[in-house]
């Protein structure tokens, strides 16, 4: 049974994370794309900064373990920082609805990552079969071909690879077992996001001079900086708290519904045939996944759990068998 928290949870991040990469293509108009990660990640940092200081104790805010510090590092610098740089520069060449799309592929990979670094998360016959249509989704919306890689491809190619920092990030997170909170986490990696991101611009040769300070610039940033930084990242970093890494990205099947609706909206933007289909794709990938989750012998009228009995200390237990 999810609880109203997780839901809670759960349609925050789709939302917000959905409005992202609208407010991205939108603002690469006035901002060069790593400047641009970088100023949001400042305005986030400096947000969620100032929500923590206010609500947690000085107890809570100190990291104590090597866990607590990886799992600060993995956030701010992979999860966080990597992730946003290629997603920012990919959407370059992309619309904001196909970027979405191939970022997408988050949920199928982390389970893979997943049973490799987690013992507790693993993927049943039934979640590798929508694991496999899902990737089969994702080969229709980017279409592989010698000829992608001179007509935008490349873009998609840097968003495929933003997925995969995203979903090694978020199995890393978990797997480092940090005792913090994911927004005290996440207050203390959105500076190394910040810092990462401003050496790979200025590396770039990226200038502030090159920016074009304009109402609708400003806006783009100040929602990819709070609405989508500080509070999409409390509820995204929250819920994989919750639910464990291959749920938590579960979030990013929604996400291009959301930006092909802003897309639509506010960009006049439109989506190829192909990109529709893969997306259906993904999204029988996606309920095939979470019907993992679902015990169906329990909808049956009727239904009686088996009881199995084990023994711990001498006393003789009785458990629910799955």
């Amino acid at each position: 049974m999810i609880s109203r928290r997780v839901l809670g949870l759960a349609v925050a991040a789709s939302v917000l994370f959905g409005g992202t990469f609208v407010a991205v293509k939108a603002g690469l108009d006035y901002f060069p794309p790593l400047l641009f990660v970088a100023l949001r990640f400042d305005i986030a940092a400096l947000a969620l900064a100032v929500y923590v200081l206010a609500t947690r104790s000085r107890a809570d805010l100190l990291p104590r373990t090597r866990g607590d510090l990886l799992g600060i590092g993995v956030t701010g610098l992979l999860a966080i920082g990597l992730t946003n740089a290629l997603l920012f520069v990919g959407q370059q060449s992309a619309t904001s609805a196909v970027a979405a799309i191939v970022f997408s592929l988050n949920p199928i990979l982390t389970p893979v990552f997943a049973a490799l670094l987690l013992s507790t998360e693993r993927l049943s016959r039934r979640g590798a079969v929508g694991m496999v249509v899902g990737l089969l989704g994702v080969a229709l919306v980017v279409d592989p071909d010698p000829a992608m890689l001179a007509d935008g491809g490349l873009g998609q190619l840097v968003l495929f690879v933003a997925a995969v920092a995203a979903a090694l990030g978020s199995v890393l997170i978990r797997w480092a077992d940090s005792s913090l909170s994911s927004t005290v986490r996440v207050a203390w990696a959105l500076p190394l996001a910040s810092a990462l991101n401003h050496g790979l611009s200025v590396a770039a040769g990226e200038s502030i001079t090159a920016v074009v300070w304009t109402v609708p610039g400003l806006l783009a940033l100040g929602y990819v900086g709070v609405f989508a930084g500080a509070v999409a990242y409390i509820a995204y970093f929250g819920l994989l708290d919750e639910v464990g890494a291959i749920r938590a990205n579960l979030v990013f099947y929604v996400v291009p519904a959301v930006s092909t609706l802003g897309g639509w909206a506010l960009l006049d933007e439109t989506i190829p045939p192909t990109a529709v289909v893969g997306f259906l794709t993904i999204f029988v990938g996606f309920a095939v996944i979470g019907s993992d989750s679902v015990d169906r012998r329990r909808l049956r009228p009727g239904y009686e759990p088996d009881v199995n009995h084990f023994e711990i200390d001498g006393e003789v237990r009785a458990f629910e068998a799955d």
